[in-house]
């Protein structure tokens, strides 16, 4: 899913650069004409990939339940610009030492009061080692992360948090970086009951949370679906305007698209691929096509001998070079995705389409095939070895533009290469999470706030969760670390951008193409809008 930083300025920069227009029909978000509070909406799911813990949750299956059942110190309102939920207030004058102030009256759906120890606690136990939480590096920022984080640690918390009183913590950050307020309303910052902390495993099958809505008794049956109804003590800025939202978790996304031309579904998220030429004529103004903060790619796992050092970075460069992008999301996705540029996405504030190493992701037959000789000079390739591309097939129609890259790669390197699917995108995430993934693995990023450097630290830096090539750069991490500490747009932009110029290098994974919003939903809802991350607002959908 999603997954840590930027600079003050850069930032707020990039919330403002986030007022995305879309280009399909239907009635927005703000409008209420004729709608009906009263109906459960049914929209497509996919089964988590872990339980249902915050902290420990890093994919877009659990992610948009915890999205919907917690609610943080801010949240992000359709253009990404935050908007406060918990928090009273977020003060810091010197980038470095903030006080947070929580709004009075906050409660757990089990009654229990959130607290400025709830917080501290929360977050020490998200940063700990021993805890072994997905997305800890969230944390890194705060005073004391490096030692409650380093393997083997048993402390268990962070220096700078402090509790003042029952609605006021501090928190010290271990260097500048004025723009951090911007990445809470992710969602490993969110607050969790006593009883999560202490089992956390048990918590995740039926988690309690504080947001818009809470899981419904035996709301999360495996595989079939998730049922969320309103929680009505939330009175925040995303109040649900429907009776509940139930996931149905597909297989396929032509099964469910099928349900939704049936009315059977009340929106789909992803159109798939096979349906793009149709899917508006199939729909008419029911439909949306829509810029967001996101981008599809193939991750390479250093881990694996034969893709590791020079002849490993020769090799990815090769594949990359053999790639006809244009081709794919012309043919592919009807001309609805753009190849990649870079490692981030064009609606970021300090996007380049310019950057030195950009023609590494440019399709070159030649050059392909003369990088993969010098990788050969050095290692040679073994012929009989065939190079594999995991995917998931249950979501997102990946099997086609799988399909179509192999093929292409095939035919100008002359190699063996097959796509890898796997029945679910649980399945092939539990292989990357663990390490042992035995080639390619399709991958892609749903920014969790809106920055450059949320594209690269997560993804990018030794340790970090979701670095599935396992890529380990410190001249990298050198670079995006001053790039969070600049004071200024240009200075914090132009810092990771050089360190994109490292990454089109080395490429740990290959950047594909940029992601859109494809959407559509049933002659039985309105108010159906998206967000500038690419989900759609499901508590503003209503009936009609």
């Amino acid at each position: 899913m999603r997954f840590s930083r930027t600079s003050q300025a850069l930032g707020m920069m990039a919330v403002a650069a986030l007022a995305l227009t879309g280009c399909g029909g239907g009635t927005t978000a703000g409008g209420t004409t004729g709608s009906d509070a009263s109906k459960v909406i049914i929209a497509d799911g996919s089964e988590p990939a872990r339980p249902l813990m915050p902290t420990d949750t890093n994919e877009v299956g659990g992610g948009k339940v915890i999205d919907m059942t917690f609610a943080g110190l801010v949240s992000y309102d359709a253009t990404g610009k935050p908007v406060n939920e918990l928090a009273e207030s977020i003060e810091g004058k010197d980038g470095q030492n903030f006080t947070i102030k929580l709004k009075k009256d906050q409660k757990f759906t089990n009654g229990e009061a959130i607290t400025a120890q709830t917080f501290v606690d929360s977050w020490n136990f998200g940063a700990a080692a021993k805890n072994a939480q997905l997305s800890a590096g969230f944390f890194e920022s705060i005073k004391g992360y490096d030692e409650a984080s380093a393997e083997g640690s048993t402390v268990e918390t962070m220096s700078g948090l402090k509790v003042v009183d029952d609605l006021t913590f501090t928190v010290e950050l271990s260097q500048p970086e004025s723009d951090w307020p911007l990445r809470l309303g992710y969602t490993a910052f969110v607050p969790v009951p006593a009883g999560a902390l202490a089992d956390p495993k048990a918590f995740g099958e039926k988690p309690v949370g504080n947001g818009p809505y809470m899981l419904a008794e035996g709301g999360w049956q495996h595989n079939v679906q998730i049922q969320l109804v309103p929680n009505p003590d939330y009175n925040g800025p995303r109040k649900a305007k429907n009776a509940g939202v139930t996931f149905k978790i597909y297989q396929n996304d032509d099964a469910a698209y099928q349900d939704l031309l049936s009315n059977n579904l009340d929106i789909l998220q992803t159109i798939p691929t096979n349906a793009l030429l149709n899917f508006q004529s199939d729909l008419g103004d029911r439909t949306i096509s829509k810029p967001y903060a996101g981008n599809q790619t193939i991750s390479i796992p250093e881990y694996l001998p034969e893709w590791s050092g020079e002849a490993g970075k020769l090799r990815r460069q090769a594949i990359s070079m053999a790639i006809n992008r244009e081709e794919i999301t012309s043919v592919i996705f009807n001309g609805a995705r753009k190849p990649a540029k870079e490692f981030t996405a064009p609606v970021l504030d300090g996007y380049s389409d310019s950057i030195p190493g950009a023609e590494n992701l440019e399709f070159n037959a030649a050059k392909a095939k003369e990088a993969w000789a010098k990788a050969d000079a050095i290692e040679k390739w073994d012929a009989d070895k065939t190079f594999t591309i995991a995917y998931n097939a249950d979501k997102g129609g990946h099997k086609a533009w799988v399909e179509a890259l192999v093929n292409q790669v095939k035919n100008t390197l002359g190699i063996k290469i097959e796509g890898k699917p796997y029945a679910t995108f649980k399945e092939v995430r539990t292989e990357a999470t663990a390490g042992t993934l035995t080639g390619g693995i399709r991958a892609g990023w749903q920014a969790d706030y809106p920055s450059l450097y949320n594209f690269l630290g997560p993804i990018y830096k030794a340790g970090a969760g979701s670095n599935d090539s396992r890529y380990d750069n410190p001249t990298f991490e050198k670079t995006i670390s001053e790039g969070l500490k600049a004071s200024s747009v240009a200075d914090g932009n132009k810092a990771m951008n050089e360190a994109q110029e490292i990454l089109l290098q080395d490429l740990p994974a290959i950047p594909l193409w940029y992601q859109v919003a494809q959407g559509g939903w049933s002659d039985k809802v309105t108010n159906v809008d998206y967000g500038w991350d690419g989900v759609p607002l499901y508590y503003a959908i209503t009936g009609k």
